[in-house]
């Protein structure tokens, strides 16, 4: 049993973490978060009470942090301001919590040294092109192309630095596009699942031929924990499922899965800067940790996320009509 901290345990990867880690080991969690627009404690309803508790603070308030590093084995670092579209608008928030937030977690693991795992994207690696063979590795030169992608590029090298010159006791993941419940609906997929079931018609960027690699949340969740107990110090793993579907597929896989025709959707003006492929290799995760994904069948994945979005609107709902209130004053 180990006490872990998880920082932005209430937004959407991190709830489906600490719920992954609550049914499948007898672990404890403390969650702290900040609750922003993108963090739910909706998401943590039903947690067992004996072995999990819920802190509501800032990754940057050092006595805070210092006070909950002193009662825990390891923490994993969820928390992050990660939408590329506010960070066009507003740089500022990426910096305070990606770069000083990281920056006063790594202070608070070395003084308690504390195992300390650090999540982060593949959207530091910046894109491929539509037609490369390739996909990215542990290796990959960075090449971030937005104020977030930039940001979360800039804490996974503090926490190297961190590693190599004090010696903490560190991992990082670069995971891919991940989905499944819990997911805020300004988000892509869920965004066109619930738009399919008020009857609105999805919206696709451009001509949708931007390539994400989907990853479902579970199966994050799962590759974090194996890193958590296996992975080697200083190293960093890639986490991906082979998920590679272009955003034209996606739409109209969903809209398959729900009954309606696949070209119910409308085209709208393309996001600045809209990176054009994401692709991981996972292979060392694979290999050197014995990981692999339970939904290899992106389908599959996709059609267990539409169930539950269909099965949990009083989750979605207080939130749906001020995000399709905003992406219409940009025509999205």
């Amino acid at each position: 049993m180990m006490r872990l901290l998880v920082t932005g345990g209430a937004g959407f990867i991190g709830s489906n973490f600490v719920h992954h880690v609550l049914s499948h080991t007898d672990h404890e969690v403390t969650v702290l978060d900040k609750l922003t627009y993108a963090g739910n404690l909706a998401s943590l309803e039903g947690l067992p009470a004996d072995r999990f508790r819920f802190v509501k603070g800032d990754i940057a308030d050092a006595g805070l942090v210092d006070e909950l590093f002193a009662g825990v084995d390891a923490v994993v670092h969820y928390a992050a301001e990660s939408h590329n579209d506010n960070s066009l608008d507003d740089p500022r928030p990426f910096l305070d919590t990606n770069i000083i937030g990281t920056y006063t977690l790594l202070e608070a693991a070395r003084k308690h040294e504390v195992r300390f795992h650090h999540i982060s994207t593949d959207e530091v690696y910046g894109d491929l092109e539509l037609d490369d063979p390739e996909r990215f590795t542990e290796t990959t030169p960075y090449n971030p192309s937005s104020p977030y992608s930039s940001t979360k590029a800039g804490s996974d090298l503090l926490v190297r630095a961190w590693v190599r010159s004090f010696g903490v006791q560190a991992t990082i993941s670069n995971c891919s596009n991940n989905y499944g419940p819990y997911q805020h609906v300004e988000k892509f997929i869920p965004r066109q699942i619930t738009n399919v079931i008020r009857g609105i018609r999805p919206k696709l960027y451009g001509k949708g031929e931007n390539v994400r690699d989907w990853i479902h949340a579970d199966d994050h969740s799962s590759a974090v924990l194996t890193i958590l107990d296996k992975g080697q110090i200083g190293q960093t793993y890639l986490i991906g499922a082979d998920g590679e579907k272009d955003n034209k597929t996606v739409v109209e896989l969903i809209l398959t899965l729900m009954g309606q025709a696949p070209d119910a959707y409308d085209h709208v003006t393309d996001r600045t800067g809209h990176d054009l492929r994401y692709a991981i290799d996972s292979t060392r995760l694979r290999e050197e940790l014995g990981w692999t994904p339970q939904y290899a069948d992106f389908e599959a994945g996709l059609a267990a996320t539409i169930d539950w979005y269909r099965n949990n609107e009083p989750w979605w709902a207080p939130t749906k009509d001020g995000v399709e209130a905003f992406y219409a004053t940009k025509g999205h």
